[in-house]
């Protein structure tokens, strides 16, 4: 089968995330089938953007087509991005009719944001092929409840028409979050179109040890404290660190060093607020490659993440950064509302209300004062849990599978395709 996957701001192990469009790409050429991944030259989650030197510059990575399409820099959260979304939305349209002539059977639209959905479905009425939508987060809903903007704004206007087309048109609906079928029925998707495909890991992927210097740095920091609790990931917003930064204030963690690696919109003010409250206890490095982040997560005795309290997360997440803690062995301390929570699923820590943060100080602490052996068994209990049910190669191989059975109405399977 030949597989076209839009996704804006794919990256690989090579890049920096995200990673998710690499590993199932990855996967599905392990099991005969053809990938090409369209993507934009410019991503704020990458650490590394690719170089190009032409509008489409192709490069193959471990098997997997790459098409990067060349778009203008942005930073932040401001109009350079979406004008950065719109710019890519329209290269690939203008490039329909060239990629449609590659014959792929299945276009999947996944770029976040649902703008792509217009080309992709150029694309795939070109080629008879099948159209899938796949959410990662629930646009426009998202930076409407953590961004403030208004149902009026043109762009959350527009994405809502983005979305509701892609409800009513895509051949299958694939979700990263377990509980958003509701929402998109009430933008008309039909209930057979739904499938539910988390994040996952990669059993085979090999892992490299953090550079000295940092490595050094942290053993150094860590070594006044009882233990280290570790947050790695994206600084935004989304990410609820602040609660993090004034948990580290209050003094039952006078005793626990708090570690935040990564980068994002948010890391200034971060940084500002804890050297404004005088923290000895936090430490911010920048992101480390994908193959050492485990080597990092080794030198941590608990894991961080969180979310604001909002009624975006009623639909659930699904972090790559909370499947990396628990394959490390780490108790999680998990600040969330939501009722689909993975840390109580898999007994793997502590949950604590979000943005609660005598909660979540409360709850570092206390897996700080435990003994090795019960933080360990903690971790293995989540470790345990990823590795039964997040493997790449069987979430690749669900995908596929959930393509199999096109809902009344659908576009037609195309004679050439091959599942």
């Amino acid at each position: 089968m030949n597989i076209l996957l839009i996704n804006h701001y794919a990256g690989s192990p090579r890049h920096g995330m995200e990673f998710r469009p690499y590993y199932l790409a990855r996967e599905w050429i392990r099991q005969g089938h053809r990938v090409t991944i369209v993507a934009s030259s410019v991503s704020h989650l990458r650490q590394q953007n690719p170089a190009v030197s032409q509008a489409v510059t192709r490069e193959q990575i471990d098997g997997v087509d790459y098409l990067w399409l060349r778009t203008r820099p942005y930073a932040g959260n401001g109009a350079k991005r979406l004008l950065n979304m719109l710019q890519f939305t329209a290269k690939v349209r203008a490039m329909a009719r060239e990629l449609a002539a590659t014959r792929p059977d299945v276009v999947i639209a996944s770029s976040t944001y649902p703008y792509d959905i217009w080309p992709a479905a150029k694309i795939a009425r070109a080629a008879g092929a099948k159209l899938v939508f796949e959410v990662h987060d629930l646009w426009p809903l998202t930076p409407r409840l953590l961004g403030g903007f208004s149902r009026r704004h043109p762009m959350i206007f527009s994405m809502q028409m983005a979305e509701d087309y892609a409800c009513r048109h895509a051949d299958k609906v694939v979700s990263l979050l377990p509980g958003t079928a509701p929402h998109l029925q009430g933008r008309g998707m039909a209930p057979g179109k739904f499938a539910y495909i988390p994040n996952g890991y990669d059993p085979a992927e090999t892992s490299r040890p953090l550079p000295a210097a940092i490595a050094e740095r942290i053993a150094a920091f860590a070594q006044p404290f009882k233990a280290v609790c570790v947050y790695a990931g994206g600084h935004a917003v989304s990410n609820a660190l602040a609660p993090l930064v004034e948990a580290a204030a209050r003094p039952e963690s006078a005793s626990t060093g708090y570690l935040l690696v990564g980068k994002g919109v948010e890391k200034p003010q971060l940084m500002q607020r804890a050297q404004a409250l005088g923290l000895k206890n936090v430490l911010f490095l920048d992101p480390v490659e994908k193959q050492a982040v485990p080597a990092l997560l080794a030198l941590a005795d608990i894991a961080y993440i969180g979310w604001h309290d909002s009624p975006l997360y009623q639909f659930g997440m699904s972090p790559n950064k909370l499947f990396d803690y628990m394959l490390a062995g780490l108790p999680v301390v998990h600040a969330t509302n939501s009722p689909y929570d993975l840390v109580r699923d898999a007994d793997c820590g502590v949950s604590v209300p979000a943005d609660d943060v005598p909660a979540i100080a409360g709850a570092i602490a206390g897996l700080a004062d435990l003994p090795k052996a019960q933080r360990a068994a903690l971790g293995l209990r989540g470790q345990a849990f990823v590795r039964q049910h997040h493997s790449y190669a069987v979430l690749a191989r669900q995908f596929l599978e959930s393509l199999r059975d096109t809902p009344q109405g659908s576009t037609t399977i195309p004679v050439h395709q091959r599942f």
